[in-house]
């Protein structure tokens, strides 16, 4: 399990941005270098059926924001399209990923980033014949759902969305 550059920088840029008191000029008490600075470890991966993730900032390090890797495997999805209060961006570091939002579609690659507002039925899914490696950066405002309790397979890009309603 490789981590590239470009998601190391970004891992970095979004993490360190995290760390910043509401009130500027006023630097926010409990942090130092030494926690944050988070490498990426495969030791700590959590394995999915579909692939793994890996926390870079969960819920309890900044206020509720969290920086998290997931990695899908071929022809697979973490979970259907869905709709909750968070914001949500998805960035693409490897692999083919295909975006839904309220019932359009569209595939990219790497260095692309996907913006899920509020409320807005939304879902990512590896359309490719690789790894899809990409970065979830979210604010939760409420308690972190426990990890891949929905994953489900889903067999290709024709394959229309199962919409889901938390």
């Amino acid at each position: 399990m490789k981590l590239t550059a470009s998601l190391a920088l970004v891992s970095l840029l979004v993490f360190s941005a995290a760390i910043y008191a509401a009130d500027a000029g006023t630097p926010a008490p409990g942090y130092s270098l030494a926690n944050c600075v988070r490498p990426f470890d495969p030791a700590n991966v959590a394995k999915t059926s579909v692939g793994y993730q890996f926390w870079f900032a969960d819920s309890a390090f900044a206020g509720g924001s969290t920086v998290k890797l997931s990695v899908v495997g071929p022809r697979l999805a973490t979970h259907a399209p869905h709709r909750h209060a968070e914001d949500e961006f998805f960035f693409v570091v490897e692999g083919t990923a295909e975006f839904y939002l309220d019932g359009e579609r569209r595939v990219a690659g790497p260095m692309t980033l996907f913006y899920c507002p509020s409320w807005h039925e939304h879902g990512i899914r590896n359309v490719g014949d690789t790894e899809l490696k990409y970065l979830v950066l979210k604010k939760y405002l409420g308690p972190v759902p426990a990890a891949a309790a929905d994953v489900k397979q889903v067999p290709g890009a024709a394959q229309p969305p199962v919409p889901r309603h938390d």
